[in-house]
This record gives structure tokens, sequence and C-alpha cells, in this order.
């Protein structure tokens, strides 16, 4: 089973953002026939329907993260969250649209009619988030010689390891594995808020549920387009496309 899609809130925030971009652009264009409505009414309108199914995508892609690897194959990602979006996205619009613009409800027979435009815009501004959000990997930076303190992260290990030497940070569920020189352990958080707090240790995040110390590693192997680190003590730990390029171009192999 693959990893839910990263990072929720940045993920929602974007998603909020493109679509907030896409109805001022269906407002400015007066796109499918809203151009005779008022255009307060119409920015109204397109940004309700944009935001709901903003919202509406961002809990599709929750569940469809958990099949689909968008990070590796990003078009499978799109297509899926689109077939799941759409159809429930087109009852609402099909519903709303009539009386929003004072007409009476449309038909159940023009139901059909409305896929296709919905379809559309949903595959383009899916294609959008996912898209962006293959971005660089967060990295983090060792703390100079004479920094005040240690990262935050270090007073989260357990008793069993503390003072012992971070090798790799590896998300399972809702709980994170901290692999170390003295063994390893789980904590309850966040990939993404560990990641902040391992700030002053160089090192990387290389796929959406591993972070990785980079004087850990101790080699590569690549095939079938993929990258796998392999770590001190026989650890491996997996470099996602999203992040290989980068990594590579910083020398980490």
């Amino acid at each position: 089973m693959k990893a839910a899609l990263p990072e929720r809130h940045p993920i929602l925030l974007r998603g909020v953002v493109v679509a907030l971009i896409a109805a001022f652009l269906m407002t400015a264009t007066g796109a499918f026939q809203t151009g005779e409505a008022p255009f307060l009414k119409r920015l109204f309108y397109w940004t309700a329907a944009m935001i709901t199914g903003g919202l509406w995508g961002h809990a599709c892609s929750i569940v469809v993260g958990r099949f689909v690897d968008a990070d590796e194959r990003p078009w499978l990602a799109v297509i899926c969250l689109s077939i799941v979006i759409t159809g429930p996205l087109s009852v609402l619009i099909w519903a709303a649209t009539g009386p929003f613009f004072g007409h009476a409800p449309y038909p159940l027979t023009t139901l059909p009619y409305l896929l296709g435009p919905v379809a559309v815009i949903t595959v383009v501004v899916t294609a959008v988030n996912v898209f962006l959000g293959r971005a660089q990997p967060p990295q983090t930076h060792a703390a100079p010689p004479d920094a005040p303190q240690p990262p935050r992260f270090l007073d989260r290990l357990p008793l069993k390891l503390r003072g012992a030497k971070i090798h790799a940070v590896q998300a399972e569920d809702h709980y994170l594995r901290i692999h170390t020189d003295r063994g390893s352990d789980l904590i309850l958080m966040r990939l993404s808020d560990a990641v902040e707090e391992l700030e002053g240790l160089e090192g990387a995040q290389t796929h959406r549920s591993w972070w990785v110390a980079r004087d850990a590693v101790r080699g590569v192997e690549r095939g079938d387009g993929r990258a796998t680190l392999t770590l001190v003590g026989g650890l491996s730990a997996p470099v996602s496309r999203r992040y290989a390029r980068a990594l590579r171009e910083a020398s980490w192999w």
C-alpha cells in the first residue's frame, strides 16, 4: 500500500491557491456560457465552484494517494484523481447552477452534458496540482560549530536513543521510525514537522516517507529508473523521482 499524498496542509493551501486562480480565469473569460451574468456574480459562482472542487479533490487525494504514488506515476495519479473527482462534482454543479443564476433547476437529462466540461477543468487543475508538488527535496543543514542549541528533534528521541546518531527517519502511518546507530524506535509525529526540527543536521527528504542524514549514505543502487540509498548498517532508503535529480545535482551520488 502506498503512503498517502504527503504533507496535507501545504497541499491543501496549494490547491486553494490554484482553485482561486482558475476561478478568476473562468470569471474573466465567461467560460461555459456564464459571460452574460454580472462579473461579481460570475466571480462568486466560479470561486465557490472551484473551492468546492478543490476541497473535494483534496479529500480524494488522501484516498487515491494510498494506492497511486504521484511522485513515481504523476499522470496515472492525475487520471485516477480526475475520474474520482468528476462524477460527484458534476452532480453538484448540475444541482446548483440553475438556481444560482435564477433559472429553474436543470432537468436530469442535462447532467451527461456537464460531465465533459467538468472533466476538462478537473484534469487541468489536478495536473497543475500534481506537477507543482514535484518540488525540490526539503533539506536540512548542519549547525555551525558555535550553535547555541542542538536540533530540536533530538529532544524527541526515546530515552534508549538519547545521544544516538540519527541515520534516517521513516514515516510509518502516523508514526516515525527513527533509525540510529543504537537501533530504532517509533514516535508519534508527522514527517513534515520532523524535517523542520531536524534543521541543524545535514540531510534531505529522499522520498515522501524518508529523511536521510547525508553522512549516513554509503552508496546508491540504480535500476528501473529508480534509486535506492544504502546507509550505514545496511539500511536501504528509497529515492523518489520527485527528488532524485536535485539530490544527484547536490552530489549525493
